[in-house]
């Protein structure tokens, strides 16, 4: 297949690149580099791929409709995974509109130029966000779409738009809500990477709230198979892709804690606007629909994530 993957520099995007390469496909990457966190990291993520003939890197704004047209047209491109998006939830309430701008406008340009080059199918991720606060738990894809923060209400935003396409414009796409990932190439300010970094240092880490409320974290493999297994399904619609488990923080921290043998040294603030209290994903429709069977549990995955960070980031500073 000739694919287009959006924000494919970044922590998932340029790992379904590799994934997708694997599996003999050819690639082709947009991203902004945008400054949400250092360049030189996404710079990192792709640089193995670059001189790989059946992988494509373009440097640019997904806003940009007529060079998103312009690359699909002449890669042949068969479908489009569309992972660019301004994340971070707490950042969002600070700034609202920057992210409507990338996140909802961005949506309505892939949906543009999808519409003006009969793509076969688009494949969007969206997010656990998109929930609110949890009315029950797990959360199965009938739960109320109530976010409480910006970030959440832009990825719900979006999903409309590519509902409304679907259904006037016809074009099939999948919406795929993924529930908090981590693991090699994570983003420095999500949690795991913060705490592993901070105990490690020996430096204080923050837990917003009383560190009692729980995530639905799934490790990126996972997640990366799930998202490729949508490529041959003819379904459409919204699918949770998470673990199907979840962990308080608290033991989040304690698990990494025996991991890198040494005490972290916590400090509790104020929960934070936006945060969800509990995230924990029902993935039966998923796993009924086209197969989906996450295969690492956390603390595997924990392991997995310490390996990684002490070979790439603690032996290279610049990350």
């Amino acid at each position: 297949m000739k694919i287009l993957i959006t924000g494919g520099a970044g922590f998932i995007g340029s790992s379904l690149a590799d994934r997708l390469l694997e599996l003999n496909n050819v690639i082709c990457v947009i991203d902004n580099f945008d400054p949400y966190y250092d360049r030189l990291i996404k710079e990192q993520n792709i640089r193995h791929n670059l001189k790989n003939k059946n992988y494509k890197f373009i440097e640019g704004d997904i806003r940009d409709t007529d060079l998103i047209e312009t690359i699909i047209k002449k890669n042949n491109i068969d479908i489009i995974f569309h992972l660019a998006a301004r994340p971070g939830v707490r950042f969002s309430v600070e700034d609202p509109y920057s992210y409507h701008d990338l996140n909802v406008n961005g949506m309505l340009s892939i949906l543009k130029a999808s519409m003006a080059t009969k793509i076969k199918k688009i494949i969007y991720a969206s997010s656990s966000s998109v929930y609110g606060i949890a009315q029950y738990l797990p959360i199965n894809e009938n739960h109320p779409t109530i976010p409480i923060s910006p970030y959440g209400a832009s990825k719900l935003a979006a999903e409309a738009f590519c509902n409304s396409f679907m259904e006037v414009f016809k074009i099939p796409i999948i919406s795929l809500r993924y529930f908090t990932v981590y693991g090699p190439r994570q983003r420095p300010d999500m949690a795991i990477y913060k705490f592993f970094n901070m105990i490690l240092k020996e430096k204080e880490i923050i837990i917003y709230g009383d560190g009692k409320q729980t995530r639905d974290f799934t490790y990126v493999s996972d997640i990366i198979e799930g998202t490729i297994k949508t490529m041959d399904s003819h379904a459409t619609g919204v699918f949770n892709l998470g673990s199907g488990c979840r962990i308080t923080v608290n033991d989040l921290v304690r698990l990494i804690e025996k991991v890198v043998d040494k005490k972290a040294n916590i400090k509790y603030v104020k929960k934070q606007e936006g945060d969800m209290k509990d995230t924990w994903a029902d993935i039966n429709k998923a796993k009924k629909t086209f197969g989906y069977k996450p295969k690492v549990n956390i603390k595997d995955g924990i392991k997995l994530f310490n390996d990684w960070f002490e070979n790439v980031i603690s032996n290279n500073p610049n990350l």
